[in-house]
Formats: structure tokens, sequence, C-alpha cells
């Protein structure tokens, strides 16, 4: 491709062509020798001075320099009509290159050498003016013979020690014979018809020139004396002009010029002999063309001149136009020779470039006013002359702009011949940052938007004229500038237009046309591949046929379609490509000790995208890319095309755009699988997987209370659950240690579990299920061709799932795989990969809190971040500003291990199923109160035998009182009753006796019997059977002390009905009999005392209870009392209530039956007791192993005491009396609880046997007799006669286990109308052993009627003096009446 230079018309070009079978790397390696000689110095060149071959030859001592330019490839054929108005476009000779071998030979290199000329250039052009061919031996033992004497063959030996000054000396012989070839084609254009050729057209063209006739003289070199070789300077002083002039002379004095003396030669024949209609000045431009490739800079602009001035009248505007070209490099050159970099001529007010910066701007106004019309042939080709001509202007000021200003640097730019665009030292980094290009602008004067807007004239309707070669070259030269003048967008935006001109070429160049089918394909019909005609004619239809595709060049068309995006702010690379070939390693053989930077994870976890650039321009920018890429076609890149944009402007793209791209990436990934291309694309779509977690456990839906549906979690019965051997050992009565039981301790620090020290237990060679959670955050479905587990550790077996993830939302799906081997099972993440991608492996560590705040900082650090600075241009770009921020994250400098997903793999386990229950649908009935029983079969479907079973239940009502209890805001008798319902009262209960020593062999059954107790509040409830095969005939567990149970659960829906209440709960004092008036009332009363064998009343209290039936069937209630013996007796009392009662208390009972929504009030009486100091100092105990609870009130010494009396008063009173209720005229039946009833201080004081039993009686003394006799009694009330005196006869018993020293007061009421003998208070009674009773009398006498109250208090003598400390008390209530009444 032309490089446009700017001093390109002074360039002689001279063609490198390959000759034989010469490999690239050669020919690439000798050309490059031939290229080093970038220009020959003209007294090197041997001059030719015969005829008409040394009108432009250099003399021996010129200094002057002729510049070569070597391409490689030749101009197109449609710029021969440019062969006369701009020479230096073509090749001016031709050199081939060759390798010759031992079995080559020079005649066959010389044949392919003419053969390649002849299919390379034309047979009517002029060009090229000179040939050769240089043969490189590549060894020693050629057989290439000089003798041959074939011409233009030069052979460069292997062993030649200087091959450059030999290539030197040849290129020199080379520009000999070109300036030779001058002066020939010069003569033929000053021949009439030569001069008619040159007017004729626009862009005229000449034959070869030996098919230009000879004049009718005799001989040429009489008609037609050629121009002297040492002054070719014209006079224009006279009106005819002739090449007969008079001599001129002109003196340079510049230290690169040469000085010579033009003396022009008399011609022989006048110029007038050329043809008079047709002017001059295109033949002048053509000489100062001839003269500027001669190295001849100062004849050059001579001819340059006298050109101008003969085309001011005319209207050839393009010759005019290529001749200010001309002179303007004329200049550059000759500046360029001086060496100092400025013209003599050149003012101080104006820059040196002014000058010709004018002649350019003049040359593209006379390109742009060339008369065309619509179909000229020339139209192309002024165009390209236009288009390069303002490509000429803008290089020179981008030469001047780029070497800081005029100088040796610049013309170095302007002259460099390289195959390649020179670049200049100062813009030569990879990064030019805005100062840096505006530090030039001010150091050089010339801006770059002056040089753009020069520039910018290229692109204009003129483009479309161009053929498609001329039009890639121009727009390739333009967006050069615009890059390097840092205009990227601009750049950016020719880049375009460049790729949609070789999309045209290869379009065109496609094989489509059926054209060039082979004759040996038969014709058939079906698929409309070929024609279906018969007649004959050749041509096919339907579906064209490519009989060949080359995929050369593509990978440097999507490299510049990548350029072009990245300017515009799509990343087409944010999705690689890799090489198919490559397998990544199975999870088994990744190394463990493998460290993961956090920062690289942070950075796969952080995909934030920040929006960039104009997004309708991007989406039609990503059109564009895909159809390229489509079109070349590469498929590959075609979906990374489509889905790099999906993944960076999702935001920007529609839906319609996102679906299409989506498809049109996996149409692209299939067809290239189907075509058998190896690459792939990397997984592109983010992250994924969001977590992975082991599924323990499944969610079923239960009807509850046929209202609403409750999603309860149940524990999978193939879970392990890890248990210490000491399990196996523990004695009947400890707390369940199985899952499913009840923690004792509220808060247990030993089962809190430090973060990533908690291994979930598998088990061997079973099914694993993994529950991972994906997300899809596109509108369309995206497929995942295949998912898997990527773990390490033991083996893992598992089998890959295609999956489809629905649109913008999230999905789980449950992975599956077998543990081969007991251990540790690490599961690092999943491999992902999408159809036709490469797999990827997504880690997911356990993130600690920490990582988690880092990974939120970091988070929120880069949002913060984003916006808040400026960059300008190029350097907003997102990739750009991450790589400049200010303030970035500190990253880890240290690699960190992540820690992951554990699973312990424990041997295998049996499995046990239940197989029936006598429940009906798992729903259970039961009354408040009432036992039943449920029975379960269980099977052993496993091939391991079960040794080992237990079993643990939950209920609803344990939740609930579990979280009552770990508040810690209930009562000491609230907590105890709570925890009594828990342990003492459970809903479900078994014999653990029959579960000892258990074997359930495979394929056996066992029945197993459960009690269940009605609870009210009791909803549903569980039943969880743990079992294992702890006694191995080959041991695994090894010295870890553990081995594993499974669980079975059963769910059970329960249903309580509520039906009877007690309330008012009261202990009532036991009322006294009257046994001197007896009537049929006393009878009764009497009766009812023997039926329940109460005897002393002192020693009885009444319980009374009240019950409610809210049910709606009757209830026969029944409430009895054990008092029976010692045994249901205190111990300690024993002796006591031997010498009371020998008989013993036998046990009694009451009965009623409640209607429905009635209440009965039922009474039984209880004999009084007292509690020993030892269990009245005991604290209120816990019924489970809870730890103990600080009470939040200070209670004082007393009231501890005496709130320890009321709890343990309680409890034995609960002991002796029993609630039962059956349903009347049915079998049900069941407890009554007395639980919720509480007890006063008056119900303690009349329940609780005093120390001292104190009973007072009244007698009296008759007349007639010394005998006592009891004073009438009545109803518990004594009536004795006014003013008479009565004994009062106090009867002190000690009922305590010891012997005690008694005082007594006595207290009368009132006592002003009583009169007493002796003293009443602190009367010592002396020492009662335990069970002795002792009398004492005193003589009183009422000395009004009335009623009358007295009372007798013992106490110790050692205690105090209290209502606490007293021992006992005794009362007595007088009726006093008058003497008369009988």
């Amino acid at each position: 491709m032309d490089t446009h230079a700017f001093a390109s018309l002074a360039h002689v070009r001279i063609l490198l062509i390959p000759v034989g079978s010469i490999p690239q790397s050669s020919f690439e390696k000798y050309a490059a020798e031939i290229r080093s000689f970038e220009s020959v110095r003209l007294g090197d060149i041997p001059a030719d001075h015969k005829d008409e071959r040394a009108r432009f030859m250099p003399s021996p001592m010129s200094t002057g320099y002729l510049h070569l330019s070597f391409p490689t490839h030749p101009p197109p054929r449609s710029h021969l009509p440019l062969s006369l108005l701009r020479p230096s476009q073509f090749p001016l000779a031709v050199i081939g290159i060759a390798a010759c071998t031992k079995n080559d030979s020079l005649s066959s290199v010389y044949a392919q050498f003419t053969s390649s000329l002849i299919d390379i250039f034309p047979s009517d052009g002029i060009y090229p003016l000179a040939r050769n061919c240089f043969i490189f031996e590549e060894s020693e033992d050629t057989n290439l013979s000089t003798g041959d004497n074939l011409p233009g063959l030069a052979i460069l030996p292997s062993i030649m020690g200087n091959k450059k000054l030999y290539i030197g000396t040849l290129l020199a012989d080379l520009c000999s014979q070109i300036i030779g070839e001058f002066g020939v084609l010069v003569q033929a254009l000053e021949s009439p018809m030569g001069n008619e050729y040159l007017n004729s057209t626009l862009l005229p063209t000449i034959p070869p020139l030996s098919e230009i006739p000879e004049p009718l003289n005799s001989s040429r070199r009489d008609s037609l004396p050629p121009l002297p070789s040492h002054s070719s300077q014209p006079d224009i002083s006279k009106g005819n002009f002739t090449l007969s002039a008079a001599p001129m002379k002109r003196t340079s004095s510049g230290p690169g010029f040469r000085q010579s003396t033009l003396n022009s030669q008399p011609a022989k024949k006048r110029l007038s002999t050329i043809g008079v209609a047709s002017s001059h000045a295109r033949l002048f431009k053509v000489l100062g063309d001839l003269f500027l490739l001669a190295g001849r800079p100062e004849d050059a602009i001579v001819w340059y001149l006298e050109s101008l001035q003969l085309f001011k009248t005319s209207q050839d505007y393009a010759w005019h136009a290529a001749a200010l070209e001309g002179l303007a490099t004329v200049s550059v050159i000759e500046s360029w020779s001086v060496g100092n970099g400025l013209q003599n001529s050149t003012s101080g007010s104006k820059e040196p470039w002014t000058e010709t910066c004018d002649r350019l701007t003049q040359a593209t106004a006379l390109y742009h006013k060339s008369p065309t019309s619509e179909g000229d042939p020339n139209h192309s080709l002024l165009s390209y002359l236009y288009t390069s001509c303002i490509l000429r202007h803008s290089s020179f000021l981008f030469a001047i702009w780029s070497a800081k200003g005029w100088g040796p640097l610049a013309f170095t730019a302007m002259l460099q011949p390289g195959p390649k665009p020179y670049l200049p030292p100062t813009l030569s980094r990879d990064e030019n940052s805005w100062a840096h290009l505006e530090r030039l602008s001010s150091m050089s004067g010339i801006s770059r938007t002056s040089i753009a807007s020069i520039l910018s004239q290229i692109h204009g309707p003129w483009l479309l004229h161009l053929g498609a070669r001329e039009r890639i070259t121009i727009l390739e030269a333009t967006s050069s500038l615009y890059a390097c003048l840092g205009y990227k967008r601009k750049e950016a935006y020719i880049l375009r237009e460049v790729l949609g001109c070789i999309l045209d070429l290869m379009v065109c160049g496609r094989e489509e046309d059926g054209l060039s089918r082979m004759s040996s394909v038969p014709g058939t019909s079906g698929l409309g591949i070929q024609a279906m005609n018969t007649s004959g004619v050749g041509g096919w239809s339907g579906v064209g046929v490519r009989m060949s595709e080359s995929s050369d060049g593509n990978d440097s068309i999507l490299k510049l379609l990548k350029h072009v995006c990245r300017v515009l702010g799509i990343n087409l690379d944010a999705v690689k490509l890799v090489d198919g070939t490559s397998s990544s390693l199975p999870s088994e053989e990744v190394d463990q000790n493998t460290s993961l930077s956090f920062e690289n994870y942070d950075n796969d976890s952080i995909e934030a995208v920040e929006p960039y650039g104009w997004p309708e321009l991007q989406v039609g920018v990503i059109r564009e890319a895909v159809a390229v890429a489509e079109a070349l076609p590469d498929f590959p890149a075609v979906a990374q095309f489509a889905l790099s944009a999906i993944k960076t402007l999702q935001t920007a793209l529609s839906a319609n755009d996102q679906c299409h791209l989506y498809s049109t990436s996996l149409r692209a990934l299939s067809t290239a699988r189907r075509r058998g291309d190896t690459k792939s694309i990397e997984y592109w779509s983010g992250r994924p997987v969001v977590s992975i977690t082991l599924a323990p456990c499944v969610l079923i839906y239960f009807l509850s209370f046929r209202k609403s549906n409750r999603l309860s979690s149940i524990p999978l019965a193939r879970l392990p659950v890890e248990k210490p051997i000491s399990a196996l050992r523990s004695p009947p009565g400890v707390s369940p240690i199985l899952t499913g039981g009840t923690d004792p301790f509220l808060y247990n620090p030993r089962k809190v579990p430090a973060i990533g020290e908690g291994k979930s237990l598998v088990v061997q060679k079973e099914t694993l299920e993994f529950a991972v959670i994906l997300q899809n955050p596109y509108i369309f479905d995206l497929e995942l061709q295949s998912l898997s587990l990527s773990t390490s550790g033991v083996p893992f077996e598992s089998r890959p799932l295609r999956v489809v993830i629905p649109a913008n939302s999230f999905h789980e799906v449950v992975l599956t795989g077998k543990a081969l081997e007991t251990g540790t099972l690490t599961i690092r993440g999943c491999r992902v990969q999408a159809p036709g991608g490469a797999s990827r492996e997504f880690i997911m560590p356990l993130l600690t809190s920490a990582e988690e705040q880092r990974l939120s900082h970091k988070r929120g650090t880069l949002a913060c971040e984003t916006g808040r600075s400026k960059y300008a241009g190029i350097e907003s770009f997102p990739w750009e500003k991450a790589r400049k921020r200010l303030s970035r994250p500190p990253s880890t400098a240290a690699k960190t291990s992540f820690r992951f997903l554990e699973c312990k793999v424990v041997p295998e386990q049996p499995f046990l199923r239940i197989r029936r229950t006598s429940l009906t649908h798992g729903a259970l009935m039961l009354y408040d109160g009432e036992k039943s029983t449920i029975r379960i079969t269980l099977e052993n479907v496993s091939s391991l035998p079960i040794d080992f079973l237990r079993l643990v239940f939950d209920d609803s009502t344990i939740a609930l009182a579990q979280q009552a209890l770990s508040e810690g805001e209930m009562s000491v008798f609230d907590t105890y009753e709570t925890e009594f319902s828990l342990i003492q009262r459970p809903v479900f209960s078994w014999n653990k006796e029959d579960t000892k020593d258990i074997h359930i062999w495979p394929g056996q059954k066992m029945t197993l019997t459960i009690t269940c107790i009605g609870k009210v509040g009791c909803t549903h409830g569980t039943i969880h059977f743990s079992y294992s095969y702890v006694h191995r005939e080959q041991p695994v567990l090894g010295d870890s002390g553990v081995f594993h149970t499974r669980q079975l659960s059963y769910p059970i829906m329960v249903t309580v009905y509520h039906m009877l209440e007690c309330h008012a709960m009261d202990i009532l004092p036991f009322p006294h009999d009257n046994p001197i008036f007896d009537d049929a009332d006393d009878e009764r009363i009497r009766s009812r005392r023997e039926t329940l064998y109460v005897g002393n009343e002192s020693s009885w209290c009444l319980f009374s209870i009240e019950v409610r039936n809210t049910y709606g069937l009757p209830f026969d209630v029944t409430f009895e009392r054990f008092q029976e013996g010692s045994g249901l007796s205190l111990i300690r009392l024993a002796q006591i209530i031997h010498q009371l009662h020998p008989q013993g208390v036998p046990s009694a009972s009451v009965s009623a039956t409640v209607p429905p929504g009635s209440m009965s009030r039922l009474i039984i009486p209880i004999r009084k007791f007292i509690l020993s100091e030892e269990q009245l100092s005991q604290s209120i105990p816990t019924l489970s192993d809870r730890q103990f609870i600080v009470q939040k009130s200070k209670l004082s010494d007393q009231e501890a005491r005496t709130q320890r009396e009321f709890f343990w008063y309680r409890e034995e009173l609960f002991r002796l009396v029993r609630g039962r209720w059956r349903e009347t005229g049915g079998a049900r039946s069941g407890d009554l609880s007395l639980r919720q009833q509480r007890m006063t201080l008056p119900m303690l004081d009349t329940l609780r046997l005093e120390n001292a039993q104190v009973q007072l009686f009244l007698m009296a003394y008759g007349d007639s007799s010394m005998h006592e006799q009891p004073v009438v009694e009545r109803e518990g009330k004594f009536y004795p006669t006014a003013d008479e005196f009565v004994y009062l006869r106090v009867r002190i018993t000690n009922t305590s286990p010891s012997a005690q020293v008694f005082t007594m007061d006595m207290e009368m009421e009132p006592a002003e109308h009583v009169g007493y003998e002796g003293i009443l208070n602190e009367l010592a009674l002396g020492r009662l052993e335990s069970g002795e009773s002792r009398e004492i009398d005193a003589a009183i006498c009422f000395l009004a009627m009335g009623q009358f109250e007295i009372f007798a208090e013992v106490r110790s003598f050692d205690a105090p003096r209290s209502d606490t400390t007293r021992a006992g008390i005794g009362h007595l209530t007088a009726i006093v009446r008058a003497g008369d009444v009988a």
C-alpha cells in the first residue's frame, strides 16, 4: 500500500518481486538489505553520454541524491492513465529477488522473472523503464553458470563478504538505466506525435515507445534533437520557444547544491516542429517531474515555473495542480539539500512553510475545479489526485508539527521512503497525553485543529468515486493522521469506512456467481445448489456455493474492528476467546494447596460496569461488528462480539437486540463447532452461582386445623448425626442425647460452633444433593450446557446438568453425586459451561463477617469514586479510569487460602423406614389428661443390621415452654410448673427397656408402643427414631470416640379437647362435733366421718375444689386421698401418727358427676401434716439439668423461707390428693391436674400440723358429787352458766419429733367480765417428750352473760415472742347463759 509520503513525487519507485519458489522469509531478508539504500549519490551513478540518454544524466561531480523507494506491490492497472501526469506513482524499475540452490539454473530463473513481469505489467504500458534480477545463492554448491550472458541478471554468491557494497553498485547501475530512459521518454514526447498524445485527453497515455512512428526526416537525431544534458533551462525571452535558446547561466550557492554553468548547445531544429496546435505546458511539467526524480531539483523548479506560466492561461486544472504539487515538493527537497532547514528567500515575517502550504492549497482547489461528467472514466482518478493532494498537504503540516518545527527532523519525516509510515520520535511513545500533543502545537506553531481541518476535506462524495483500493489507502492514511493527532474518535469514524471498503472487496471477490464451477461437478436437482435447466447453459441457481474459502487477513480485520469499538467505549474483548484444545483439569486434580488472592476474588465478585459513550452509536457499531464477523466469516468472533456486547452494554441494548445477539451467538458457536473450529469462548455471564448449600432437609406441607397450610422442615431420613461413644453408656434418666431432643441448657457454649469449623456429615456411596442458586440478569432465558460441582479431597462422582435459567430471575437447581471414600469432601464451587464455550470454575468460599464487610466497603468505595474524577478524552474509558484511580482500595499483598464448604464422609449406614402405624392419617384426638398408646412398626430396608435405637419426641408445647424458660421472666413457681409439664407430663413417652439389646436385621420388622397424654395447647408432634449400626465386625470408628446415627421422623397431628377446669382450691378447718346434743344431722355427719376415716377433728382439715365442665358431655369426677400407713405419711411423723391413729389413715375418695356447662364442688378431709426443717430448708428445685438462673428480686431470709414452705406443702398436698375423670357411660378416662391451683397463707396455716396440739375444754363439778362433768358443748361451742366457777382444762400434746420445753399464755375476751385464779401468762408447762401430753386446769368464772373467746398459745421456751415462733394455739368459744337455763 502507498504510504503517501510528502516527497513521494521525488521517489524513484523500484518494485521488488519474488522470483521462483523463494521462501517469504528469505524474500523479506533480501528485500530489507535492498531497502537499506534509501538514496544514491548522483556522483555514484555511472553516466551515459550516448545520444538522448545523456539528457538527465548527472555529472561525475554532482553532490545531489537520487531518492529511492522499494514497494513490493505494483500499482493497479486502473492507474495507467496517470503514467504521464504522475510518473512517480509507477515503478520505474523492477528488481526480481531469487534464491537459488544447486538444482536451479539461470535460464529457469530468467524465464520465471520474465513471466512474472508479463503477468504484472500491461503490455501497452511504458513502465518499467529498467529491470534487473538479483539472484542470491543459498549454498556454495550451486551450478549457476555466468556464461549464459542473460541480460539483467546479477548473481550474489553466498561466499561474498560485502554484499551491501555490491548491492549498492547494482542499484547505481539500475538508476543509471532509469535516468537514461528518461531521455528516451522525453524524446518521444517531444515529437509531434508524442506531443499530440500528451495533449489529447485529460489523462493521456502513449503507446510503447517502440510503436511511435518515426518522423519523415531521415533520422530522429536530425529532426528532433534532444535537450542538452548539462543545460535544461529554456529561453523564455523569445516568442517562439526553441531548443536553440541562448545559453543561460544559473549559479547556486548552497552547501548542498552543485555549481554548474548551464550552457545550451545549439539545436539543429527549432522546437516549432512540434505540433503547434498543442500547448507546451504539459511537456514542461513532465520535464519538471523527471528532473525531480533524477535528483536535479534546481532544473525541475525551472521547468515547473515555465509550465505554471502556461497553465495560468489555460483551464488544464489537473495538470496545473500537479505542477504546483511538484513545485512544493522541490522546495522541501532544496531545503533538505541545503541542510540548515531554511530557504534563503524566506522573509523573517513568514514561516518557512507558508509558501509551500499556499501552493498545496491552490493545487487542492484546482483539483476540485477539474471538470468532470457523470460516467467519466477519469472521475475516479481525479478524485484520487484530489484526495492525495489533501493528504500531501496534511502530511506536510503533520511532519512539521510532530518535529516541533521546521528542521531536519521534519525533512526526514517528509522524505521517508520506507514501506511503512514514518512515525517521528516525538510520537513514538505508546500513549500521548493531551498535554504532550498541545506542547507540540505550541513549539511548532501549527495547531492540531488546523491539520485536522485540512484533513477533513478528504471526506466527501468524491470518496464514492474512488476505486476500492484507492479508497482503502486514502482512508487508511487519513485515520493514521487522526490517530497521531490524538483524535481517536475521528480515527474510529474513518476506520469504520475502511472496514466497509474491505467487506465490499470480500463480497465481490467471492466466487458465488457459479461461473467458476468445475465441469466435473454433475448437475443435480433437489437442493437447488446447481442449475436445474437442461439447456446446457452453464450457471447455477438457488444457493450459492463457495468453492474456496481463506481466512488469511481475518485476524487483522478483527483487530481493526476491536480498535474501533474500543475507541467508542465498546470492549469486544470483554469475553475472551480460548483454545478449545486445552482441556481444563478435572476437579480431582485441583491442587488443594493452591492459594487464591482475595484481590482476584474481589475483582471477579464486583463487576461494576460503568456506562460510557453514546448508547445509540454503540448499538449501531455493535451491529456492524457482528455483521463484519459474519461476513468474513469468523464464527467464534461473531459469538465473542455478540456476548461482549450483551455483557457490557446491557443497559443500552433493547430487549429485541439482546435476544437477537444471544441467538446469533448460539448459532455462531454451533456453526463453528460443526465446522471443526477449535476456538471457544470463556463463560461470559458474570457470576451465575449465588450460593451452594448441602440440602439436609425437605419441605413438606401439612394441614393444620383445616384452615391454613403451614410450612415445616423435616430432617432428611438419610442425614447422619455424630454422637460420642459415651452416649452408649449413659444411664437411664439422663437428658436425651440424640437429635430432636431438648437441650437441658438454655445456652450451651460447648455447642456453639465457630464459623467455618462445622462440617456437614454425609454417608459414603450415597447420593448427596446440593442446592445451587443461579441468577440470570438478562431478559432472555440463559442456557448452561454443563453445570457441575467443583470438589477436592475424596473422590466424588457426579454428572453434569444442563440448565436453562429463566429470564431476570433466580433459579434453584439440585446437583447430585456420591462420595466414593471416607474422609473430607471440599466443595470449592461450580464449573459452568455455556453452549459452545469453555468451562470455568466459580469458587464459593465461606466468608466471615469481616470479609463480607471488606467486600461491602470495596463496593461502596467504587460506587463513591464513580463519576467523581474527570478525565479528558479517551482517558475517560472505564478501563482507563480504573487504572488511573486516585484512591484505589488497598490490595491484599499476601495470598490467603479460602475456606470452602466441607463435608465429612462417614462409613455406610443402615436405613430404616416406617412400615405401618396404628394411627389413621397420622392424626391423634385426645381429651385433656387422657392417656393413649400408638403402635409403630419399623422395617430395616438396608443391607446392614441395626443394633442401636433411641426415641426422642417433640411437640408444639415444647418450643413455647423453652422460649419462656430462656427469657427468664417467670417466677420460681411458674418456672417449676413449666419444667414439670415438660419433663413429668410429656405428650409422648416410651419404655426404654423395650429397645435394650435390640437387633433389627436386614429385612426384619419391629413394633414399638408409645404412650400419649392429652395436653391442652398441643397441636402437633413428632416422633424421632435415632438408630445406628455401632458394633461392626470391622471397626471403622478408630480412635475418634464417636459413632454416627440416622434419624427417622414421624409427624403426628394432635387434637386435644379441653373439657374440665378446676377452680377455687381451698383448705378449710374441720368442723367440730357436739357429742351431747345428737340428732339426725349429727348421725349423718358421724356416719360420713366414719366413711372418710376421720378421727380427731383437730388433726384434720377439708380439701375443697370446684370443677367446671366446658364440654358437651357429662363426666364423672373423683378425688382420692392417699394417706394410708407410713408409706404415704411422713416418716418422721410415723410414731406420732401411730400413737394417735394406731390403725393408720386409710385412703378415701369423693365423686361427683359434672353435667355439661355446670360446676360442682368436691370436698374431702385430709389429715394435717408437718414437714421437717431439713426439707423446708431445701431450695425450690429444677426438674431438668438446666442451668441455675439468678432471681432478679432479692428476698429476705424470712420471705425466702415462707416461699419454700408454700412450695413444699403444696407439693405434698398434690401428692396426697389426686383427681381423676371418666366419661359418663364411656370407657375413656384420665387424670385431672391441680397444677394450676395456688396456695394461700390461710390455707397453709390450716394444712400445717403445729409442733404442739392445744385443746381447750370447760369442765364443771356438780354440787352433789366431786366428779367432773363437761360443760354443755354444741357445734364446737361451750355453754357455761354465769356466776359459777368452771374449770378451763388445757391439754398440750408435743407433736414434734423431739422433746420440747413449752410455756403457755392465755387470753380471754372480754377480760373484764371474767374472773380467774392465778396467772394467765408465762405458764410453765415443763419438758414434754415427743407425743407426750399434759393437762392444766384453771378455775374461771364468767361474771356476765354473752359470748366469750378464750385463747391458749403455746411457745417453745427459748423462742422469741412472735406469730411465726409459736408452737401451737387453742381456741374456745363460750356462750354464757343464765343459771336457770337447762
